[in-house]
């Protein structure tokens, strides 16, 4: 408490400064300060509390800014305990208290703000208190929210200025432009998963922090060597079936523009029946699969069974039917419900042995690990979210380009090391030939040392069907192709080259200026047709947002545990009170 000590002839710079040293005081040694007399030249303040006679005069020193105190009378007699809340810890000395912080962590919460508080002056504040205070210290660092959707039209501009080619739509709604929705894909990305990603499209959302309600929507995919590829991203006011179709919609018409013969992509999600539906919609050719990662998250959280979870994933990855129908059946030895609870999704969507097509190895989306991108900008304006994705993107851009020049192997480093893995296990291999005639169809038999599996160079498959599914030729493809002098990267799928990597980041993402210099030209005059965009009506309310649900948790009933030994509800067999009964009265 001696910091917040004062004494007679004690000087400030300036009446501020006196008036923010006073307040600090008395929150901190807990005592009420009614002000008596405040202006420019003179402050007179005495204790609120009723028969305490202390008091406080400060005047401003002649030709000059400097405020010096000039008396101090009596001591405090109101016994000054700690209590709840205080009349100067206003919103606005909560923003000075945490501004700083907030430079160094925009994710410092709200109940942090109340510990720091109580633990530098003994005080608590309502949450809401510093709820407030953390939007508008935030406001003061990063600007407002409405500024964002102010200045949101010259920002995309700017965009598609910078970036040629690059798309940054708004869309309003109502008389007054409320904004609705917003969609941006970069040219660098849609060249880079026109010709070189694999054909894969995970798509997912996460609810934004700032002072309105929204959800950012994403397209991603993976690159040759499996990394994170963000192909485009949206901000939605609401997110339904109707954003989602807006979204796969806009996506479809910057395919479309890019690609002569679109072709079949894999899109993975959560499951939501909108995004299913749209999907269907705007790009019927293709395939959808749940995402393993998310639905495993859903069977584990409905059940608590590590072993289903693990179970799961085996069925998930299982590469013959023999082997998925026995991951299945040890699914249904475990637990009855979690396998009828499994029967609503058509193993068609998940188990890569009945998907039609290739997966390339990629059972799960990435949409988790782009989110992690925003995660910490996603309480700011809406621009600031597109600056820390535009940021990112710019530096990964330019990271694996320069990190792809010194690669000198056919495949991109993950498939390489995948291939010289079959190699390796093909050396130890029989191949029979199954005729002597020379023919892109010819036939071999690859013998190991537990098993036997036709290989077909011509149709590109294995019967152990890993060469298929994956893209890239299995060991016992390997083996055949080696034994007829093939060169066994001409077998492998294009998108895993590392030529395919290089094309995948050749456009780069280019710098947008700062806001100092395009928020010159969105101020709207008389003949400028501007649009002036408002932010939308409501407003996002104080506290954690409500999660995302997954593999259409909406449309499903909540699950009945049921007992296979009784024929009753409620548990489950291992925990049958029926069968200790029987038990006990057998003993």
């Amino acid at each position: 408490m001696e910091d917040y000590n004062f004494v007679v002839g004690q000087e400030f710079p300036d009446v501020k400064a006196f008036r923010n040293a006073i307040k600090e005081a008395a929150i901190a040694q807990h005592f009420e300060l009614r002000t008596i007399k405040s202006d420019l030249i003179r402050y007179f303040a005495k204790c609120a509390s009723d028969g305490c006679p202390w008091r406080i005069r400060a005047v401003k020193l002649p030709n000059a800014p400097t405020f010096t105190i000039r008396s101090i009378d009596g001591t405090h007699t109101c016994g000054r305990n700690a209590h709840n809340g205080h009349q100067q810890a206003s919103v606005d000395w909560i923003v000075s208290f945490i501004e700083e912080r907030l430079r160094d962590n925009i994710n410092y919460k709200p109940k942090d703000i109340l510990h720091d508080i109580y633990k530098q002056y003994g005080i608590t504040i309502p949450y809401k208190q510093a709820w407030r205070a953390k939007e508008r210290g935030l406001a003061a660092i990063y600007g407002s929210s409405e500024e964002g959707y102010y200045h949101l039209p010259s920002y995309c501009e700017e965009i598609k200025k910078t970036n040629p080619g690059s798309v940054a739509e708004i869309f309003t709604t109502g008389a007054d432009n409320r904004f609705q929705r917003l969609f941006v894909s970069f040219y660098g990305s849609i060249y880079g998963f026109v010709n070189g990603c694999l054909p894969i499209v995970g798509l997912g959302g996460i609810q934004l922090k700032s002072k309105y309600l929204s959800t950012l929507l994403s397209a991603t995919s993976f690159d040759a060597d499996g990394g994170l590829f963000p192909l485009a991203f949206g901000v939605v006011d609401v997110e339904n079936d109707d954003s989602w179709t807006w979204f796969l919609s806009e996506l479809h018409k910057i395919l479309e523009v890019n690609i002569e013969c679109m072709p079949e992509f894999i899109f993975l999600s959560d499951g939501q029946k909108g995004i299913m539906d749209a999907v269907r919609r705007k790009f019927p050719s293709s395939s959808h699969a749940f995402c393993m990662r998310h639905l495993t998250e859903s069977i584990g959280k409905e059940f608590k069974n590590s072993r289903l979870v693990h179970l799961l994933w085996k069925a998930a990855e299982a590469t013959t039917t023999i082997a998925f129908k026995e991951k299945m059946a040890e699914i249904e030895e475990v637990s009855p419900e979690a396998a009828k609870w499994l029967q609503q999704f058509h193993p068609s969507q998940w188990a890569l042995v009945h998907f039609k097509g290739t997966r390339f190895g990629h059972l799960s989306s990435n949409i988790e690990e782009f989110n992690k991108w925003i995660l910490e900008a996603r309480e700011l304006p809406i621009i600031q979210v597109i600056e820390r994705i535009h940021s990112k993107l710019m530096t990964e851009f330019d990271d694996r380009r320069l990190k792809s020049c010194s690669w000198c192997s056919v495949l991109a480093p993950s498939a390489e090391k995948l291939m010289t893995e079959a190699i390796n296990r093909a050396s130890t291999y029989q191949v029979l030939r199954s005729d002597e005639v020379e023919s892109d169809e010819v036939e071999f038999e690859v013998l190991s040392a537990d098993r036997s599996d036709i290989v077909n160079i011509g149709s590109h498959s294995c019967s152990c069907r890993d060469w298929q599914l994956n893209g890239i030729p299995c060991s016992h493809a390997v083996a055949a192709l080696i034994s007829c002098r093939k060169d066994v990267y001409a077998f492998t799928q294009k998108c895993f080259t590392a030529a395919s990597y290089r094309d995948t980041y050749a456009e780069g993402i280019h710098p947008i200026p700062g806001k100092l210099e395009w928020s010159k030209t969105d101020k709207p005059t008389m003949d400028d047709n501007i649009l002036v965009v408002r932010p939308p009506k409501l407003r996002r309310p104080p506290g954690r947002p409500e999660k995302r649900t997954c593999v259409d948790d909406l449309n499903r009933e909540k699950h009945t545990v049921h007992c296979s030994r009784c024929n009753q509800t409620g548990h489950y067999k291992r925990t049958c009170k029926a069968e200790m009964i029987n038990s006990i009265e057998q003993f």
